[in-house]
């Protein structure tokens, strides 16, 4: 049965490019791209597995220009490297260029086509944008949780003092207790490891690989899944399996959660108890979907990104000390010393604000976005681009043109402190959140948490290399593949300025005693 659905596959693949060749009637070209085998076409051109892909991508500005395409299977796959053709498809043409490609392995397979960042442009997708820029679409939806988010980067810097050699646990944990409850009012663990972040930060990593164009041949050739488990090459549909079930936990327990809690009247409210606030829909309907997902979503959709860029700050401040140390210096002068900054504080903290900005641009989350697909035919700058084209973002590329911004592998905040709008380098914050109709719907939040974050961090702490025997441990500013990219694992060494800064974190337990956890009702085994 598998060889003759390879058979038939192969067929259909000949008769379409046989078609193709002799009832091309394209109004325009092709963007330019390398040339192609017949059949497969640039299958060979993909980007290797394990490597960057925006990198891999950006050679194609050298030889082909700002927008360029190949062609695997049929399917053609249009490059952005440059900003221009990303704001002029994304948000200027936004009607045709908004929706997202079928992805049959991280959509289908494992089970992320129900989540905000694979739907297509639909009603369902309008629905859960609604729902959530109801809850963070404004600065004022947004300022609502200032005193959360300030509690728990205070419980972030104490679990820190007490172990700094666990940073990005730490970091995990302060971005899942914040958008857990505001999602669904739920409280973390207080002193160990959460098994709901635990569990949704792996499924998100899974997502990471799994959403990768060009890594999975069966995104090409949709038949193969339907090949049986014992096939050669069949690994792909396991870790399917495996990875499916893992993304409907996540979606699932907290969903059932919190529908027990507003039953017993126990709830706290949230964004998910909101939605569920008229009456609980029947379970399967339109209602219930959208009601479970927009809420897994919301938090799928903003911890992991959250926790890269923290991650990339930490690591740049013990790069580049003098960025710390000025940084400190403001805060010091503006704050004082006996008393942690405040959301009220952020528009006296300019360069503290440019230090968030430079986060973001220096290593953007999602350096590649994530592809938007092309609803209609469309010419753009005497190019086509054909209905059903993958278009792919280089958002990395836009942040890193040496012709946009000055020596731009160095972090360098100070090229957004230019008063003169002239010549100050562009904020970053338009390009690394997203284009158009499909920019990141928490992107207020996610900036709000960076910068309290940073700014609280330096008020307390020195960081820097470790030392080892004397001399320093380097750091190398390198991050991994994936469509939310984190940095390769480092270690740095975290101390308190002085005894008034250490007691400045210890207060946190007096003034915010922990909550008890909400983890043991989820009966998670994880």
């Amino acid at each position: 049965m598998s060889l003759s659905i390879v058979v038939s596959a192969i067929l259909v693949l000949v008769n379409a490019y046989i078609a193709r060749v002799l009832f091309n009637r394209n109004p325009a070209p092709l963007p330019p791209g390398p040339k192609g085998w017949p059949i497969v076409g640039n299958i060979a051109d993909l980007p290797k597995e394990g490597g960057q892909d925006w990198l891999h991508w950006l050679q194609f500005k050298e030889k082909y220009g700002p927008i360029s395409s190949i062609t695997v299977m049929g399917q053609t796959l249009v490059i952005l490297n440059d900003a221009k053709p990303a704001v002029g498809l994304f948000e200027r043409r936004s009607a045709i260029h908004s929706s997202r490609p079928y992805l049959t392995f991280a959509g289908d397979m494992v089970g992320w086509a129900h989540g905000l960042a694979l739907l297509p442009y639909s009603n369902r997708f309008r629905a859960y944008r609604k729902n959530m820029h109801r809850l963070l679409g404004s600065k004022v939806s947004a300022s609502r949780f200032n005193s959360l988010q300030e509690v728990e980067v205070r419980r972030f810097l104490l679990r820190i003092l007490r172990n700094p050699g666990d940073l990005l646990q730490h970091i995990r944990t302060e971005a899942g207790a914040v958008i857990l409850k505001i999602a669904y009012g739920y409280t973390i663990e207080p002193h160990t490891n959460d098994p709901l972040v635990d569990l949704a930060n792996d499924a998100v990593d899974k997502f990471s690989i799994a959403a990768k164009p060009g890594t999975w041949l069966v995104d090409i050739m949709p038949f193969l899944k339907h090949i049986p488990l014992w096939f050669p090459g069949a690994g792909f549909k396991r870790n399917a399996m495996k990875w499916r079930n893992q993304i409907f936990e996540v979606a699932e327990k907290p969903f059932v959660f919190v529908k027990d809690q507003m039953k017993q009247g126990t709830q706290t409210p949230s964004f998910l108890s909101a939605l569920l606030d008229a009456g609980i829909p029947p379970a399967n309907s339109e209602e219930e979907i959208v009601a479970r997902w927009s809420a897994g979503s919301l938090y799928t959709g903003g911890a992991d990104t959250t926790v890269s860029s923290i991650a990339n700050f930490f690591m740049a401040m013990a790069l580049y000390p003098d960025v710390q140390r000025k940084t400190q210096e403001e805060i010091d002068r503006v704050i004082g010393k006996d008393r942690l900054p405040t959301f009220d504080d952020q528009e006296n903290l300019p360069y503290v604000n440019a230090v968030v900005k430079e986060v973001l641009r220096w290593h953007p989350v999602a350096p590649m976005g994530l592809p938007h697909t092309s609803t209609a035919d469309d010419i753009y700058e005497g190019y086509f681009i054909p209905k059903g084209s993958i278009v792919m973002p280089n958002i990395w590329a836009f942040l890193h043109d040496p012709t946009i911004y000055h020596d731009p592998m160095t972090f360098t905040p100070e090229r957004f402190l230019d008063s003169d709008a002239h010549t100050a380098e562009p904020d970053p914050h338009r390009m690394a959140f997203g284009f158009g109709r499909r920019e990141c719907p928490g992107k207020l939040l996610a900036d709000r948490t960076i910068f309290i974050t940073v700014a609280q961090s330096l008020t307390v702490f020195n960081i820097n290399k470790v030392v080892e025997n004397g001399k320093e441990v380097d750091i190398s500013p390198e991050v991994m593949p994936g469509v939310i990219s984190h940095p390769v694992p480092y270690r740095v060494d975290i101390k308190p300025r002085s005894e008034v800064h250490e007691g400045l974190i210890k207060s946190v337990e007096v003034e915010h005693p922990w909550e008890k956890s909400h983890a043991p009702l989820l009966n998670i085994n994880h």
